[in-house]
């Protein structure tokens, strides 16, 4: 039997607390969620410089931040007060997000290959090369007692890994890139592709169960909740795909800007960014805008919703805090250099990087 869920993430990381982000998007669902509540006003706790800009977005977990960089390195870094822990190099830059499981670090590089790093050695476990480079974060599925990872990888292909080996259980192509994560839940993996489909697997065999039309190529990744999918596509279009029937419950469009992030879901919205360099907020039933909100970038940064607060980074250079309730800004910070990173939103605070170099840590100093 196929098990995905944040009910096992504390099992399946060998101690992830509900406070965690062990993942990309924070869970098997990449519905950007995260426990807690933030400060209205958060302080810089510490920073972190790397040799590259931080594409990659964070992994929290057991005290720990793992993070990728363009300087082509993995880094671990203490979470109370930044200080790196370990390094690896691989041999490309590194973009995608880590995902934290069974005590091994997994991530993608732009070499093309997959890593399994121990956590706490950094002693690589093993090694997985895909025909071209990964961009997307890896995910994962339990099986028995069996843990697998799931990566989507330029070579037009998703493969699926067993985690503790490295080796095939089965891979399904495409016709053309895989740039984001694949989303999991209910015995399925959902995720786009540079070939406009919104293809739908079966996890026990990487069997198609179905091939949607998006309009145009996916390049962000698919939050999935109650056999729906949410995202964006280049085409300018929001979409949520009933994944029952196989078509198109509802569509948003606004003005003529893709959109590349990856969206948050909470039970009655959906928050997401676009290059027309806004935050919308829509009704998740239907579609219905509720709010947006203007950043002065493009908006390639996915958005975390942490109780009643939007986290959010922007090509303009500065993070957001934004009210859930009426998408008003609450509190916000100028780095200075684009954030591509989406936040890591962990034990009330916020891990982001952008293309400075640095990882930044934000929460109330004061706070333990």
């Amino acid at each position: 039997m196929l098990v995905c869920g944040c009910a096992l993430l504390f099992l399946a990381a060998g101690g992830t607390q509900a406070t965690d982000w062990p993942m990309f998007r924070g869970g098997p669902g990449l519905i950007g969620v995260a426990e807690g509540n933030l400060s209205e006003k958060l302080e810089v706790i510490w920073t972190f410089k790397t040799g590259g800009a931080v594409k990659s977005s964070a992994a929290i977990i057991q005290r720990r931040v793992f993070v990728g960089s363009t300087d082509e390195s993995i880094y671990a870094l203490d979470a109370a007060g930044g200080s790196k822990l370990w390094s690896f190099k691989t041999g490309g830059p590194v973009e995608s997000s880590p995902l934290v499981l069974e005590q091994k670090v997994f991530v993608g590089s732009s070499d093309g290959c997959l890593y399994a790093l121990h956590v706490s050695t950094a002693k690589q476990a093993w090694k997985y090369e895909t025909g071209d480079k990964i961009l997307g974060s890896p995910n994962w599925i339990k099986s028995g007692e069996k843990f697998s990872v799931l990566v989507g990888s330029y070579d037009f292909k998703l493969h699926c890994l067993d985690a503790a080996t490295g080796k095939t259980n089965w891979v399904y192509e495409t016709g053309n890139y895989i740039n984001g994560t694949p989303g999991v839940s209910d015995g399925k993996a959902v995720f786009g592709g540079c070939d406009g489909l919104l293809h739908v697997l079966s996890l026990a065999e990487g069997k198609q169960i179905k091939e949607i039309e998006a309009g145009a190529y996916i390049a962000g990744s698919v939050a999935m909740a109650d056999d729906r999918a949410y995202f964006g596509q280049f085409e300018n279009e929001f979409l949520c795909v009933d994944l029952k029937k196989g078509e198109k419950a509802w569509s948003f469009h606004d003005r003529n800007f893709p959109f590349y992030a990856s969206p948050a879901l909470t039970k009655d919205r959906v928050v997401f960014g676009g290059r027309d360099k806004l935050v919308h907020c829509v009704n998740r039933s239907d579609g219905k805008p509720l709010w947006s909100f203007a950043t002065r970038g493009k908006v390639d940064s996915s958005p975390v919703v942490c109780g009643d607060k939007v986290i959010v980074g922007s090509e303009d250079g500065r993070l957001y805090v934004l009210s859930l309730s009426t998408g008003k800004p609450i509190w916000s910070y100028e780095i200075g250099q684009p954030i591509d990173s989406s936040p890591a939103v962990a034990d009330n605070r916020v891990v982001i990087g952008a293309d400075d170099g640095n990882v930044y840590c934000f929460g109330l100093k004061t706070a333990k």
